[in-house]
């Protein structure tokens, strides 16, 4: 009974609950690179630190968040939840960070992206990047009936989600949907938060490498997905916040990145905090200093909330 009152609690972050908040499915027919016939077997549970974790996505969907006390200055932000590609942490790096964004004007999007499955994926590859890559499409194609500046829609991850943003970020040139219309699939801005960046031997996460690509990917499958690698001179704008400390993804992951976007010339700014650890989304514990509002200030700077 308590798991099932838990489920249904849960649920509603993912329909629509109020006039804030909109479940858009994020293809309007078949999912590209499913196998047909699969059963649906995503679960939401809370995990022993009250953190809502989603398993087993087959079926994404974008959730919208529409700021609700201030005037939407037209900017938005689609955020990728962390999980290792094995689940989604939808709620602490997810649905709290979209509502912050709506407390600055931002209008915030949740990506329930699918989690690399061979059971469900002809490709498990490049599924999670089919979804992000559509979400950006669906994005630009549809802001003048959402309100938005279709020039003016950036891309959010944390963790592993920040792995699948800057890759969305660096692989935009290569399209792994349908996009008839040649629709922009180029993020304006990243923000990128403790992410995986790399899938080096030395550095990389071996969790979030494993069940993306495999346990034992060749060579050139590592560099395509080390996207420190992969920065050009048209890679966006991008936000880092990493801790010194952290003993899950490494902060070499954050600093290649930034290296890399500093000699293509990309606008950067990066904060690293001493302590910190990973994983603890909006609020460090371990310090008084928010990176929300370093974020904040680096969007107006950049004239995206004006």
């Amino acid at each position: 009974m308590l798991k099932n009152h838990i489920l249904l609690s849960i649920l509603c972050f993912f329909t629509v609950s109020s006039m804030a908040q909109k479940v858009i499915p994020l293809y309007p027919g078949k999912v590209p690179n499913s196998i047909e016939n699969i059963k649906n077997e995503e679960t939401v549970e809370d995990n022993p630190n009250g953190r809502m974790r989603i398993k087993n996505v087959s079926q994404p969907n974008l959730t919208m968040y529409v700021p609700q006390k201030v005037k939407p200055n037209g900017t938005s932000v689609i955020i990728f939840p962390g999980g290792g590609y094995s689940v989604l942490a939808a709620k602490h790096e997810g649905i709290d960070v979209a509502k912050k964004f709506n407390e600055i004007g931002v209008t915030a999007f949740v990506l329930k992206y699918r989690i690399p499955n061979d059971k469900t994926m002809v490709d498990k590859t490049i599924g999670p990047l089919q979804d992000a890559q559509q979400a950006i499409k669906y994005v630009r194609e549809h802001a003048s009936e959402l309100k938005l500046k279709a020039n003016q829609i950036g891309i959010m991850g944390f963790s592993a989600g920040g792995h699948l943003a800057s890759t969305a970020g660096t692989h935009f040139q290569t399209p792994v949907i349908s996009n008839d219309n040649n629709t922009s699939l180029k993020p304006d801005f990243m923000i990128l938060i403790y992410p995986v960046i790399s899938f080096t031997d030395s550095i990389g996460h071996w969790g979030s490498r494993e069940n993306l690509i495999g346990k034992a990917p060749a060579p050139e499958k590592i560099r395509l997905f080390s996207n420190e690698l992969q920065v050009t001179p048209k890679t966006p704008p991008t936000f880092l916040v990493h801790a010194q400390d952290d003993d899950v993804v490494k902060v070499d992951n954050s600093l290649l990145f930034y290296q890399a976007l500093t000699k293509n010339k990309v606008l950067a700014e990066m904060y690293l905090y001493q302590k910190g650890g990973h994983g603890f989304g909006l609020n460090n514990p371990k310090s008084s200093i928010s990176w929300f509002n370093l974020c904040s200030n680096w969007l107006n700077d950049n004239e995206w909330l004006k």
